[in-house]
């Protein structure tokens, strides 16, 4: 199996999930198929980015007969796209997510400019990782999932400007028959402690060719983080909005989404038994749901109005582990901080169920 325009390179057993790597214009993809078909979820190795996730809309376990593979996500959808990386599609958020206020902190005894020499538009957000280069390093495969393990070692000093730290990052996925699961872990390869904290940006669609509008949504959360109109959280406490307070941002009922327009981040969200938080997209005309799930962290929604193309016909829910401008809020610099030798994970994925 090929991706689109690339050619293949089979690795894998018939009846175990199947490798092959291709390419998306000049750049590399890795694509993973079910031994019959029922998923098959494309990467592109620039950012580890996930392009495409299609699972079979039959019914769980393995069905004689298999119905149209429907794509869950909302991804890039050529080389282009990819490399403009407008609106941030499915982007790997490291190592900070969001906004930077001004692309400037202070950290570690120095002040840091993100946007070295520049006066007009000063908007930074979403890291580095998302445009880093890849490398496909391991893959194990069964008849019941596949799990890859993608590796950067970009991100070192004088690279970036106003990041001069130097981080290892790992990025697993694990790609079962309605699950998909991410793990991204960051090493610090450097001297000195860095300031670190990592997220995803999925768009999500279950009414295609549907705008978002009747998809309901339930978020277990039960703060808002309040903005300035830059989406900058405002100084300390005043950011923490108890939902009881904003009943129009309340989702912790399932709601239909409406007109709501959302570029929010949500807080204290509320974890199961296990540990996992869970936020549910359900689309009430099939019955299909997305369960977005991660281990500890904030939620930040986002309805896709400002998109330049196909405007709220997903909506990204992205599994954050702090909220915006983390880098310049005292009380978020002990979650930050990544010293020497020191490895950090985050765990977050999503589960599809009809």
């Amino acid at each position: 199996m090929t991706d689109e325009g690339g050619t293949a390179d089979e690795h894998q057993m018939p009846y175990e999930y199947r490798i092959a790597e291709g390419r998306l214009g000049d750049e590399p993809t890795v694509t993973v198929a079910a031994p019959d078909g029922a998923v098959r979820v494309v990467l592109a190795l620039r950012g580890a980015t996930l392009l495409s996730w299609q699972v079979a809309r039959g019914a769980a376990g393995w069905p004689t007969e298999l119905t149209e593979l429907t794509d869950l996500t909302d991804g890039y959808r050529d080389e282009a796209e990819l490399l403009a990386q407008d609106g941030v599609r499915a982007g790997l958020l490291a190592p900070f997510s969001n906004r930077v206020a001004d692309g400037r902190y202070h950290y570690g005894g120095h002040d840091h400019d993100l946007l070295p020499g520049r006066t007009a538009d000063r908007t930074i957000y979403h890291g580095f990782a998302r445009e880093a280069p890849f490398q496909l390093v391991g893959v194990t495969t069964t008849a019941d999932s596949a799990r890859l393990l993608l590796r950067t070692t970009s991100i070192r000093p004088d690279r970036y400007p106003g990041y001069p730290f130097a981080l290892d990052l790992d990025v697993e996925y694990t790609i079962g028959r309605r699950e998909l699961g991410i793990e991204v872990r960051a090493t610090n390869v450097g001297e000195t402690t860095a300031p670190y904290a990592s997220g995803w940006h999925p768009y999500f669609t279950l009414s295609r060719p549907r705008p978002i509008d009747d998809s309901v949504l339930q978020i277990p959360a039960h703060t808002l983080i309040r903005t300035d109109a830059s989406l900058i959280p405002l100084p300390g406490t005043e950011a923490l909005l108890p939902l009881d307070r904003r009943p129009d941002m309340d989702f912790r009922k399932p709601r239909r989404l409406g007109d709501a327009v959302i570029d929010a981040c949500f807080a204290d969200l509320a974890p199961g038994p296990d540990g996992r938080t869970e936020t549910v997209l359900s689309d009430p005309a099939t019955g299909a749901a997305l369960r977005v799930w991660q281990y500890g962290g904030y939620l930040h929604v986002f309805t896709g109005d400002t998109l330049a193309r196909d405007r709220r016909a997903s909506i990204a829910l992205e599994p954050v582990e702090v909220p915006t401008d983390a880098y310049n809020r005292p009380e978020h610099a002990d979650a930050l901080s990544l010293e020497p030798g020191r490895r950090r994970e985050f765990r977050f994925g999503v589960t599809y169920q009809t």
